[in-house]
């Protein structure tokens, strides 16, 4: 499943993270989420502690089924189920592996894989690039589910039923289906609404449209689960809404529901900012600085830039070679009184290679880059080295937010 364009895909919950697309460009660098269990094709997977959580309701759940079914077993019975709860999610890693294989053929990169509360989550950090890759790329986590539900069923055929085999592989089977059905319904952040959207999108010929059509299908599933969910457990006997039973039921279709319409909304905030994303540009949000010694009074610079209208500074070497930045913060610290007696160079960031920005850079790809280094501003350089201008942190992120708060398209 995928709350939005810029990708994250789950299989059983539901997802979404990622830099921009979480309310601003300078955010902060991914931590982790959880236990780092490896890196299949170079992409992490982490187990959420959440996980552990539902792993355990899952071994006490299936160890009550196990005592009907095989009462022989005993106490062994948990053990048994916490097997299975195990092999159930390593089913899911696969559904995400496919959505990872996928992303990757198509040069998407993949911050990482998480397993979680509700099942998986690969956060695939860009969006593709056309319809038909969007479909493929929803599409391949819940057939490799169809396929490993065909491949347990086939399993299943070959050992003996009623045994401790038997009844794993006929769960493994089963889930694996479920796993399939729900990610296949046609609402985001589902796979089922990702590919919606790729259809909506080829047929309007905007990724927008096939977005907002797919979330609302979304959140109308989202109050269809809440509602029906209950019902359908109970086979629609009214009579029979009662009881804890009838409780738990109504929990987890209020926390599917939660998710699924979160999960809609986020689609929908994502797309926005993806669509406004290329109205960032650097050479449009670049202040035009003037260059001064390390040496140089504070005063005297911003006199300097006062009278050639620039609104930065960049200190130089006798060369003129740039070597640092003055921090904009640093001088506003600096009492008007004391401006003469202080050196703009002790105001300065140096430059690392991370903090010269081409003036060609527009959104994801400007962002992607400040991203990388964070600081509070950047040389902006044209392609044949010459310098342009000074870009804030601060001037991006106001422009950010004012893209964001324009209305879509």
């Amino acid at each position: 499943m995928d709350d939005s364009g810029q990708g994250r895909s789950g299989a059983g919950g539901a997802g979404h993270q990622a830099g921009p697309e979480d309310g601003g460009p300078r955010r902060p660098p991914e931590t982790g989420g959880g236990i780092l269990m490896g890196r299949p094709f170079g992409v992490p997977v982490y187990v959420a502690p959440s996980w552990f959580l539902v792993a355990g309701l899952i071994t006490w759940v299936f160890g009550g089924q196990l005592d009907r079914v095989l009462p022989e077993l005993g106490g062994v019975r948990y053990l048994v189920a916490l097997f299975f709860a195990v092999a159930f999610y390593a089913s899911v890693l696969v559904h995400e592996l496919a959505h990872t294989v996928a992303a990757l053929r198509f040069k998407l990169p993949v911050r990482r894989i998480q397993l979680q509360f509700f099942g998986g989550v690969s956060e695939i950090e860009k969006e593709s690039e056309t319809p038909g890759r969007e479909f493929v790329l929803a599409f391949v986590g819940p057939l490799l589910s169809l396929i490993l539900a065909g491949v347990f069923y086939l399993a299943m055929l070959a050992v003996e039923p009623g045994t401790v085999p038997g009844v794993l592989l006929a769960g493994l089977m089963i889930s694996n289906l479920l796993v399939a059905a729900f990610n296949l319904l046609p609402g985001l952040p589902l796979d089922g609404g990702r590919m919606l959207r790729a259809v909506v999108w080829k047929i309007s010929g905007k990724p927008m449209t096939g977005t907002v059509a797919a979330a609302w299908v979304g959140r109308a599933l989202a109050v269809a689960v809440l509602v029906g969910l209950p019902l359908l457990t109970h086979g629609g006997d009214t009579e029979d809404l009662g009881g804890v039973d009838t409780l738990t039921d109504a929990l987890l279709a209020a926390i599917l529901a939660a998710i699924i319409w979160t999960g809609a909304g986020n689609s929908l905030r994502m797309a926005r900012l993806r669509e406004h994303l290329p109205e960032l540009r650097a050479r449009a949000l670049t202040r035009r600085a003037v260059p001064v010694e390390a040496a140089t009074p504070l005063s005297e610079a911003l006199r300097r830039a006062n009278e050639a209208g620039a609104r930065a500074l960049v200190v130089v070497d006798g060369q003129g070679t740039p070597r640092a930045l003055v921090r904009e913060a640093a001088i506003g610290g600096v009492p008007e009184h004391r401006r003469p007696w202080v050196a703009t160079g002790s105001l300065a960031q140096d430059l690392t290679d991370g903090m010269r920005v081409s003036a060609e850079l527009s959104g994801e790809e400007l962002l992607e880059v400040l991203r990388a280094t964070p600081a509070s501003e950047y040389l902006v350089t044209e392609e044949t080295g010459e310098v342009y201008g000074v870009l804030s942190a601060a001037d991006v992120e106001r422009a950010f937010v004012a893209a964001m708060a324009r209305p879509s398209n």
